[in-house]
């Protein structure tokens, strides 16, 4: 292998977003990575999805748009 071609490979700490924590090995530079989304809130995990486009407010425009007049 070539010399000071590869990243360097560290162990780094993961926090997930309902605050399990684990090692592991990568090449970001940070020694904690904080994700936003796991598959504990991820919409595709819990089926609530719904909820994720209502909290947008786009399910609104969409029926302000599109919806039948009264």
């Amino acid at each position: 292998m070539k010399k000071d071609l590869h990243p360097e490979y560290k162990l780094i700490t993961v926090k997930l977003a309902d605050g399990t924590e684990f090692q592991t090995r990568s090449t970001i530079q940070d020694e904690t990575y904080v994700s936003d989304v796991d598959a504990t809130n991820h919409p595709f995990y819990t089926g609530s999805r719904s909820l994720l486009l209502d909290t947008t407010g786009r399910v609104e425009k969409f029926r302000r748009r599109y919806g039948k007049k009264a």
